[in-house]
Parts: structure tokens; C-alpha cells; sequence
């Protein structure tokens, strides 16, 4: 298993902590979208994220998506994933450019800009809830630790990283989740603060290629880690012809009438993985036949 997750408790379960690679996620993601370095990060850390807030839910069927959109030049970031380690996404605008920030690093926070993060869990109720929080820094894991305390009350640390090699390839990705638990005593929560405090950054951690299991022992090894499972993680895009087919039927007889009249196949490709679906006039011709809108 190339990219996988570690889910985990410390501390007699006042703590639950999740880690994950997801170098093989990020890089198949920056081959279907072609993104640019910057958009790779941007793109890569909401991946690792979404994977991993994946399968925090329970149910078969449960979906996430996660939704940035900013004033900065990428416009905005898409990821969608479920219970299983299956995770897709997309850039708004995957080719932009910038020089690095202060710091000499990929400047992802000024790529995103100010604006909103939106996190929507599908459980199979009704209504599907929706939590959503200004961008502190848009540098996403400090967006996705203030969500978590404003909009679930849910004291946690969250740090995700992607490092590029010089030829637009990704060296490596991953990332982590903790949260307390209610209940934690506040002695070990001083102890945790400190602990995260004196921690080196989660890229320099993934450069020297250490594993999931590795980047949670040297954070709650003394808090009595204890690793719960292993599960794989991937970039899987699940779309079909046939779901293609039903969104241009939603368009309405008008535009597909519209296209039947320039008298050639139209070419539709997916959002999230960028492949092609080709459509004959006869095919159109069939939803033409099957839409309800006018």
C-alpha cells in the first residue's frame, strides 16, 4: 500500500490523532489537472485533508466535500472524498503562477487570499450539514484548525504538507490530525500544547521520509499512542458517461438543441479527473428526447 492512513488514540483515549502519505494522491491529481507547483501544494494539502476528515465519518454511503474559495489568483479549490480513503479534487485555476513567499516557500496562502471555507458532510439525512468559516491564512491546515474550533468545537492540530522536486514532480506529501476529546484533563493538555509547540514541521518530517506511524510516534509516543488501523488512500475519480449524460440532460432542451445544431460530437470532460466524454448527435439527439427543462 503506497498512501495509506493511520488512525490512532493516545492518552487513554482523551486523545485521537490521524496521519497520512498521500505522495502517489497529490501526484496523480497535479498529472490529470496539469497544475502548476503552487497549485500542486494548494491542491495536494486539501487532498491529504479530505482524505483523512474521510474517514473520520462512519456510514458507507457518507460524503465530504471541502470547498475554498478565495480573492487570490487560484480562485478557489474543490475536494470531495468518502468513508473509504477515496479522495478527488480540483484548482479553480490549476496553472497559476507566483514567486515564494518570505519564507522561500510556495506561496499558498497568497495563491487562496481571503475568503471562505465551506466543509459539507452528506451522512444521509435530509439535509446534508454544512459548517463554514472565514480563511485565517489561507494556507489551509491553519484554516482547517480554526474551522474545527469555531464551527465544531473541536480543540485540534493540523498540519499538511506537499514538497516538490525541482522538475514539477511531487518528493512527498502527507499530513496529520489531532483532537482532543471531551474529557481531557488539562494537564495533559498543557503537555500537548508543549509537545506541538517544540514539534519541526510536518515538511521537514516528510523530507526525511518518515512514515505515518514515525510522525505520530515522535508526537504522542509519550501520551501512549495506540494505533487502531491501516487503511489505503487514492485519488479515485467515480464519474461515468452516464452521470456526464444526466448533467446535460439538466441543461435543458434548449442548449442541447442548441448543440445538435452545430451538427458535430461534443466533447464533455470531468471536473474532478479531467477525462473526456465524447457525445454523438445521436446520443444528443436521445437527451434532447429525455430533458424536462425547455
Amino acid at each position: 500500500m503506497s498512501d495509506y492512513i493511520i488512525r490512532a488514540t493516545a492518552a487513554n483515549g482523551q486523545i485521537r490523532a490521524f496521519a497520512a502519505t498521500t505522495k502517489d494522491t497529490v501526484e496523480t491529481a497535479k498529472n490529470a489537472h496539469n497544475t502548476s507547483p503552487v497549485a500542486t501544494a494548494a491542491l495536494g494539502r486539501l487532498l491529504t485533508a479530505g482524505a483523512m476528515m474521510g474517514v473520520m465519518m462512519k456510514g458507507d454511503k457518507d460524503l465530504l466535500t471541502l470547498r475554498m474559495e478565495g480573492d487570490g489568483p487560484i480562485g478557489g479549490l474543490l475536494v470531495s472524498a468518502d468513508s473509504k480513503g477515496h479522495v478527488k479534487g480540483y484548482a479553480f485555476n490549476p496553472e497559476v503562477m507566483l514567486p515564494p513567499n518570505a519564507k522561500g516557500k510556495l506561496d499558498v496562502g497568497g495563491a487562496l487570499g481571503i475568503g471562505v471555507l465551506s466543509v459539507i458532510r452528506d451522512i444521509g439525512l435530509k439535509e446534508p450539514y454544512v459548517g463554514q468559516t472565514i480563511l485565517v491564512s489561507g494556507e489551509i491546515a491553519e484554516d482547517l484548525t480554526y474551522y474545527y474550533a469555531t464551527s465544531e468545537q473541536i480543540p485540534s492540530s493540523v498540519a499538511l504538507g506537499v514538497l516538490m522536486n525541482k522538475d514539477n514532480t511531487v518528493r512527498q506529501a502527507g499530513g496529520f490530525i489531532i483532537q482532543l476529546l471531551p474529557g481531557a484533563s488539562d494537564e495533559m493538555i498543557d503537555k500537548l500544547e508543549k509537545r506541538l509547540n517544540e514539534f519541526a514541521s510536518i515538511t521537514s518530517l516528510l523530507d526525511e521520509g518518515k512514515t505515518p506511524e514515525e510522525i505520530l510516534d515522535e508526537l504522542l509516543g509519550e501520551f501512549g499512542l495506540e494505533i487502531l488501523d491501516k487503511m489505503p488512500t487514492g485519488f479515485v475519480c467515480d464519474c461515468e458517461k452516464s452521470r456526464v449524460a444526466k448533467a446535460i440532460i439538466s441543461l435543458g432542451k434548449k442548449e442541447i438543441a442548441e448543440m445538435i445544431e452545430e451538427g458535430k460530437p461534443i466533447e464533455v470532460s470531468c471536473h474532478f479527473c479531467n477525462k473526456l466524454y465524447t457525445f454523438t448527435v445521436e446520443e444528443l439527439k436521445e437527451m434532447l428526447e429525455a430533458a424536462v427543462r425547455p
